[in-house]
């Protein structure tokens, strides 16, 4: 494979809105993105396999522990981190969700929600990947209604016992430890628990035949009275309302995922057009190709604005839950444009993975659905929009408008 074409997608002189240190943090991503990812990552994405040779270099990447202060983790701001999930995306989306799967869920629960013993033990480890992590709150019959999950946890001597499901949940097969959310059977709210590799009640196989994200290890979890001490429970979670401790940042990195993604096909698109020839000139000095391209570019640059606003937002302790739904629908939405114009750009090529433009026209349909799927985040945005809740109507048919 020929070298990640060079980043040509900032138009606008965007990269002047982020401090030296971002910069610096997106530039040493790039790198390691560009010259390691890279040539390597269609195989492993036809395989559908984690490309554990790159681990070596996560661990040196000085990214593991994203925005956390301490025990080992690098303390980057919120936008630098989000710079390392563009850069990786840019180049391949499944790097890209590893990445925030690990630090922005398994991670920031142990360092926000964690106990102190919990958090010295396993954040150094957790912050240069030496320690990897999943999150498990999905359940096979429950994605968005994720408040109704019906994973148990019950109480005994000395711990807790887990039984239930989780489905669709990235690292599952090879984490070393996954954060499961159960329901308390004595007080019916929902709690969190660290359970380790090894545990004979923890079950994960991988899920087959996904179209994106190919090389993300998605797992069924089965827990079997899987004992968890009660060390490994994670006290700062006491009810589902919690978990948007976590969800609050993270989707602020997927609203930025489909925003790499849609850079690397840019990019790619860009180089694509100057060297392909046809009839005699290259395909860049076609009146259509070029009106295609600079719709790609134009919207490229109003995603990363959107994305740009709504990490500023959460710095600034002023986000709200409507807002980062607003700009998650938003960019999953326009992303998938983007990358469907590069798709038509590289013609047939268009469609080989090699070229990477139809990995990412793939995995573009995964950041559509996770982390909340479009049409819920919507919903979400619509209601912040309007004061009135579609998602849970009252039932007497009063509508009561928010204030």
């Amino acid at each position: 494979m020929r070298a990640f074409p060079p980043a040509k997608h900032d138009a606008l002189g965007l990269e002047e809105l982020l401090t030296p240190a971002e910069r610096e943090v997106r530039d040493r991503v790039r790198r390691f993105a560009e010259s390691e990812i890279a040539p390597i990552i269609s195989d492993y994405w036809e395989r559908a396999e984690f490309p554990f040779p790159l681990v070596p270099g996560f661990q040196k990447l000085g990214i593991g522990g994203g925005h956390l202060q301490g025990y080992g983790c690098q303390g980057l701001s919120v936008m630098g981190a989000a710079m390392a999930a563009v850069e990786l995306a840019r180049v391949d989306g499944s790097c890209s969700t590893f990445f925030l799967v690990h630090s922005f869920l398994a991670t920031l629960t142990v360092g926000l929600l964690g106990s102190e013993a919990q958090k010295q033990e396993l954040l150094p480890e957790m912050a240069d990947f030496r320690r990897v992590g999943c999150w498990a709150l999905t359940e096979p019959s429950n994605g968005s209604d994720a408040s109704a999950l019906a994973t148990v946890a019950r109480r005994v001597q000395g711990g807790w016992v887990l039984n239930g499901r989780k489905r669709w949940i990235g690292n599952a097969t090879w984490a070393d430890i996954a954060v499961i959310w159960a329901r308390n059977s004595e007080t019916s709210q929902v709690n969190a628990f660290i359970v380790r590799k090894g545990n004979p009640g923890y079950s994960a196989t991988k899920m087959e035949n996904k179209i994106a994200l190919r090389c993300v290890q998605n797992g069924d979890i089965k827990l079997t009275d899987a004992f968890v001490p009660d060390a490994d429970r994670i006290p700062g979670v006491s009810s589902f309302s919690d978990t948007n401790k976590v969800l609050a940042i993270s989707r602020i990195m997927v609203a930025w995922q489909p925003v790499g993604l849609a850079l690397g096909a840019y990019d790619m698109c860009a180089r694509y057009l100057q060297q392909r020839r046809q009839f005699g000139a290259p395909l860049a000095s076609f009146q259509l190709m070029q009106e295609k391209l600079q719709r790609m570019l134009s919207t490229c640059q109003a995603m990363w604005l959107m994305a740009w606003r709504l990490t500023k937002l959460y710095e600034a302790g002023k986000l709200t839950h409507e807002q980062a739904s607003l700009v998650k629908a938003w960019t999953t939405l326009r992303g998938r444009e983007v990358v469907a114009l590069g798709r038509e750009l590289l013609g047939g090529n268009g469609i080989l993975s090699e070229f990477l433009v139809a990995k990412a026209f793939c995995d573009a349909e995964a950041y559509y659905s996770y982390e909340g799927s479009y049409e819920v985040n919507a919903l979400v945005a619509g209601r912040g929009a309007t004061g009135i809740s579609s998602i849970k109507p009252p039932r007497s048919g009063k509508v009561q408008v928010q204030a």
